[in-house]
């Protein structure tokens, strides 16, 4: 089965010669496999007449079409097009009562899609473009299935649903106080009270999120949505927020998209992997244990499907070692910043050249406020940085410039250094994204391009904070290897704030922990290694990791159990005994 796709933001007929219908060797042979039609501006390419030679493909000098051979039993399981030559979806995961089912996969290959369609937002297609179908005809496609059951209750309303959308910081657009935006939703506001007087436009992303998913689970729904609910909120929030929804599915059914591998794996009782092209084509596997499917998405290979669809990616069994003969690139004393309501004390420290500082605290306090310092955006109350560097710092909430990410790069280019191309664009794929609009970039898009730009910077240290926030978990595993690179081979540091324990493992070399009452003070110490930090800081907030035998991941124990006992009984809280 052959599927050709046009993404239609990046096709530009008025800026090209129409290279794919001069160049098609079926046109030029008198086939109209390529053509504009009537009332269009845009080609249209015939999947039945395409040979799927690929010369339209590179000859696009935007990028903008897509040939994909797919096998041919998938032609059965098309649940969603997106129009002529558009994106499609192929199966769908499959809710279960009393159970979380996570969904696992790369951005831009139909996981909200597949969201949408099984909680009725969207209503598939089935591939058949030249009419609506009616939800008789769906469900009849379904019979036999337990599609068919399901979506005759959505269809007629006997299935009440409860959604939790992706992007929680649109809600800060609402014009009014929690308080009023609680009692629009109709729900309590459990948890919430603190800050239930303040403006929805003046609380924080973690705040946002915690009001999303409150109002989410508030409502009495059969089946519930989370897309994405761990997105700003830190390591004991992440936890406490997967223990509640959880609890919940113990009586309901729960779906989840989430890239936190390690909230997912503590979250979830089976999982979907997607797998595909971005912007092409999606297609949903069986149902998996959480671990085997997991371990199976970092392996890059389904067995049972026998699909290669990633590289793998692989963890170290031990933390790694102390680097020798290091040269000091920064070094603080003992710094204080205070505001009227807050003060951070930061602990004498040094940075290294060659190394990658993960920073771990709580929301609220001081994490931010201390790479500004080290930035020079912000002057400490008390102390001074001994030593001034040249920075490059990417800031935790990101706008949209105007303009292509292709000028912001070339506008730029006098800043950057040698290996931005080769070391940074390449391998974080910003040339598939050059001709669009930062406008117009998705959240994951606008993030691994304010990434890139960071790391592209001529710098002696880098500053990035929250650098995986809206990745999916394999590009936050590149966004890692990136960091890393760049500082091995270019003698650099780095400062990465984070709340993903998969990417603080992958990424540092030593860490510092941040402590104290949130919002009050905040204490900050180390660099530690990273073994001494993460024992420091899960210490903290009472739970252990321990270490998978087959992929080497870190994995959280259930709390209590004989292992979470164990390790915590001789303060080993991150490896394996």
């Amino acid at each position: 089965m052959r599927v050709a796709v046009i993404d239609r933001d990046r096709c530009q007929p008025k800026k090209c010669s129409l290279e794919c219908i001069k160049y098609c060797p079926r046109v030029r042979g008198g086939v109209k496999a390529i053509e504009i039609l009537e009332g269009d501006e845009k080609p249209t390419i015939s999947e039945e007449l395409c040979v799927g030679c690929g010369i339209c493909v590179h000859k696009c000098p935007f990028h903008a079409i897509h040939i994909e051979n797919l096998a041919e039993e998938l032609k059965e399981d098309l649940v969603h097009q997106y129009g002529v030559n558009g994106f499609r979806l192929f199966r769908l995961p499959l809710p279960r009562a009393g159970k979380v089912v996570g969904i696992l996969g790369e951005n831009g290959i139909g996981k909200t899609t597949s969201l949408q369609i099984l909680s009725g937002k969207l209503k598939p297609n089935m591939g058949i473009l030249d009419r609506e179908l009616e939800w008789d005809e769906i469900i009849e496609m379904w019979r036999g299935t337990e599609y068919a059951e399901f979506f005759s209750k959505i269809a007629d309303g006997r299935l009440k649903v409860s959604y939790k959308p992706q992007y929680v910081d649109k809600l800060s657009l609402y014009r009014g106080t929690v308080a009023d935006f609680i009692d629009e939703m109709g729900v309590e506001g459990k948890g919430l009270e603190d800050i239930m007087d303040r403006q929805m436009n003046a609380v924080s992303g973690g705040e946002l999120q915690n009001i999303a998913i409150t109002v989410a689970m508030e409502r009495d729904a059969d089946i519930y949505f989370f897309d994405e609910p761990s997105s700003y909120l830190d390591i004991k929030n992440r936890l406490e927020m997967a223990k509640r929804i959880r609890e919940m599915a113990s009586e309901k059914m729960v779906v989840v998209v989430e890239h936190d591998l390690a909230i997912l794996d503590f979250l979830a009782d089976v999982i979907h992997i997607l797998y595909g092209k971005k912007g092409v084509y999606g297609v949903v596997a069986g149902a998996k244990s959480v671990r085997h499917g997991i371990n199976l998405y970092l392996s890059g290979y389904l067995k049972e499907e026998n699909v290669r669809f990633g590289e793998e990616i692989k963890f170290e069994k031990h933390p790694p070692r102390e680097m020798e003969d290091r040269e000091e690139l920064i070094s603080f004393g003992r710094i204080t910043k205070k505001y009227d309501d807050f003060e951070l004390e930061v602990n004498p420290g040094s940075i290294y050249r060659g190394e990658v500082v993960g920073v771990l605290g709580p929301n609220g306090i001081g994490k931010t406020t201390f790479v500004k310092i080290l930035a020079g955006i912000l002057e400490p109350t008390e102390g001074e940085i001994e030593k001034k560097v040249k920075v490059s710092y990417k800031p935790q909430y990101i706008k949209a410039g105007e303009g292509s990410v292709r000028y912001l790069f070339d506008s730029n280019r006098e800043k950057f250094h040698s290996l931005y191309k080769n070391e940074v664009l390449h391998p974080l794929g910003i040339n598939e994204l050059m001709d669009k609009e930062m406008k117009d970039l998705s959240g994951g898009e606008l993030q691994t391009v304010a990434v890139a730009f960071s790391l592209s910077m001529e710098a002696d240290i880098y500053l990035l904070d929250e650098p995986s926030a809206y990745l999916d978990a394999k590009q936050r595993m590149r966004v890692a290897k990136v960091i890393k690179r760049i500082m091995e081979k270019e003698a650099k540091a780095a400062l990465v704030v984070e709340h993903d324990v998969y990417f603080i493992d992958m990424v540092s070399q030593s860490l510092m922990v941040f402590s104290g009452e949130p919002g009050r003070k905040g204490v900050a110490n180390g660099p530690f290694s990273l073994r001494d930090g993460m024992n420091l800081f899960l210490r903290e907030i009472g739970i252990t990791f321990r270490r998978d035998e087959e992929s080497k991941r870190p994995r959280v124990n259930k709390i209590g159990s004989t292992l979470d006992r164990q390790q915590k009984s001789i303060g080993e809280y991150y490896y394996e005994i």
